[in-house]
């Protein structure tokens, strides 16, 4: 479900691509070091988002440098307490995830990640306790529905909407209220986005989709007017926001980042319609 916040990179410049992949390495790099070298596997761009997200917003003291990796033999990277929280997040959802998958489908190598990402869990949610909570409850509560087959697309959008509002809420203050609201739309607009994406295969394979739930057949003009009106608000709240370092970035990734992994999504599935974000 995660991996559609991401930027659109040929629309960013030299610079902008540095910034972003440097803030990227970070979290990599914090995972590494808080975890091991096999928890970087569930890293994801998502995080590098809410990590640029409230490095913007609050502007924090930086550290950045090069290092090298089997991956990347010298790569830029920057570090500060919001690209270490993205990692702590990351890394937090990996583990409840993973947990979830073997829970629900008996995945043994879900069981062996989730092994991997516990060693850390105990001291992020040592330091994160109401987000790690969020996470616990609303993925507990997403299974539940899922196995009661909700017919209802909007009780699992909002779940997953409260799920994303917890995390981007780093410390409760003045911006908070705005950033979970925000957070809480980009998370109705991941839930729906998947849901459409990945509607064909999973009524082919009988597996729970919240449209097929409802009794819905394939209309992706529809899900596309639900996904606008998710990731409206979702800008609406963004753009209350006093953020000027990493902006265009962050524009990039909520004006057509996001757009353009979901038409490849759309692609990957067989599905050849356009999405307008006009």
């Amino acid at each position: 479900m995660f991996g559609y916040v991401m930027a659109n990179l040929p629309e960013l410049n030299k610079e902008q691509r540095t910034r972003y992949s440097a803030v990227y390495c970070g979290i990599c790099r914090q995972i590494r070091r808080s975890t091991c070298n096999t928890a970087r596997l569930g890293l994801s761009y998502d995080m590098a988002f809410l990590s640029l997200l409230l490095m913007s917003l609050y502007e924090p003291e930086e550290v950045s440098g090069k290092h090298a990796c089997m991956l990347h033999p010298l790569r830029c990277f920057a570090d500060n307490e919001y690209v270490a929280y993205g990692a702590d997040m990351n890394v937090a959802l990996a583990y409840y995830n993973c947990m979830d998958d073997y829970l629900d489908e008996g995945k043994r190598s879900a069981k062996a990640m989730a092994n991997v990402f516990s060693k850390a869990l105990p001291e992020i949610a040592a330091r994160w306790p109401r987000q790690c909570q969020a996470i616990e409850d609303c993925i507990a509560r997403l299974s539940r529905l899922e196995k009661e087959c909700c017919k209802n697309p909007d009780e699992p959008a909002a779940c997953f909407g409260q799920l994303m509002g917890e995390l981007l809420v780093c410390k409760e203050d003045m911006w908070s209220d705005t950033l979970r609201q925000m957070g809480m739309a980009l998370g109705r607009y991941i839930y729906l986005a998947d849901a459409a994406v990945d509607f064909r295969q999973d009524k082919k394979h009988n597996r729970y989709n919240p449209f097929f739930a409802m009794g819905m057949e394939e209309n992706w003009e529809q899900w596309e007017q639900y996904l606008l009106l998710a990731m409206g608000r979702c800008t609406d709240f963004y753009e209350r926001l006093p953020l000027v370092q990493d902006k265009a970035i962050l524009d990039n990734i909520l004006y057509s980042g996001i757009w353009l992994e979901y038409r490849r999504r759309q692609g990957k599935r067989g599905v050849s319609r356009e999405v307008s974000n006009d």
